[in-house]
């Protein structure tokens, strides 16, 4: 059976306070081998001070972004990116929040999320002796799909992947390109229990002992594409105006 629940009691997170001993003062019932615990980024950006300084949003969305994939402006005025940040998410605004922040800051990602999932799994497994995973999450739009959805942006002690690869479906025939992203899967489905707006930013899901394993199986950043398999490099108006451009260029 799948129990997924949210804990309360997290307090708010301020730089350099342990996300593990929160997370343990919180817990209630004791954490289990092949417990997932699903901590939204941005507690875990506050407690590795990823606060900044910056009036403006949109000059840090400038500062994070590696790549602009798309850019759209709305009959109001307002801008938005569609950007790659240094970890090689594409999303809008390329994970800058302004929201939940002390006036005249933002907040940005963990510098590298995987490393702060493994060190809470390692703190947490330490803590309790239960054979835990980790998964750092954060929200994210979809193409053509409206919407946001929690995904999952780092992870620590878990497979992100279900390879069905080489297995049958019930009919018997083979199965051959299937790979259920569970990290992603285990991300939205704990957002139902978190909220956005609840204060509830951690979640434990119990029941997939089976996807939590060794530390140092691959983290999330193995589920960004890579860009030589990437078929959606470019809104479509980009990749227009650069088809336009180059045979403008090529006819001289």
């Amino acid at each position: 059976m799948l129990q997924i629940w949210a804990l309360d009691g997290i307090p708010e997170i301020t730089p350099g306070d342990d996300l593990v001993q929160a997370i343990l003062d919180a817990v209630g019932d004791p954490l289990r081998d092949g417990d997932i615990v699903v901590v939204t980024s941005k507690v875990v950006s506050k407690a590795e001070g990823r606060i900044i300084r910056a009036d403006d949003r949109e000059d840090a969305i400038t500062r994070e972004t590696v790549r602009l994939v798309a850019s759209r402006t709305s009959p109001t005025g307002h801008v938005t990116r569609i950007v790659e940040n240094p970890l090689g998410i594409v999303s809008a605004a390329a994970g800058v929040d302004a929201s939940n922040t002390p006036e005249g800051t933002v907040l940005l990602l963990p510098v590298d999320p995987d490393a702060s999932a493994r060190a809470l799994a390692t703190g947490l497994r330490a803590a309790t002796g239960a054979h835990v995973g980790v998964i750092v999450t954060d929200t994210l739009g979809r193409a053509w799909r409206e919407g946001q959805t929690d995904h999952a942006i780092g992870a620590g002690g878990v497979h992100v992947f279900e390879d069905l690869r080489g297995t049958t479906d019930a009919e018997g025939r083979p199965l051959v390109v299937t790979l259920p992203c569970v990290a992603d899967e285990i991300a939205a489905a704990t957002d139902l229990v978190k909220g956005k707006a609840a204060r509830r930013p951690v979640a434990i899901v119990r029941g997939r002992a089976d996807l939590v394993g060794d530390l140092d199986l691959p983290g999330a950043r193995s589920i960004v594409r890579d860009p030589a398999r990437d078929m959606f490099r470019q809104g479509a108006d980009e990749a227009y105006a650069e088809g336009f451009a180059a045979g403008r260029d090529a006819a001289g």
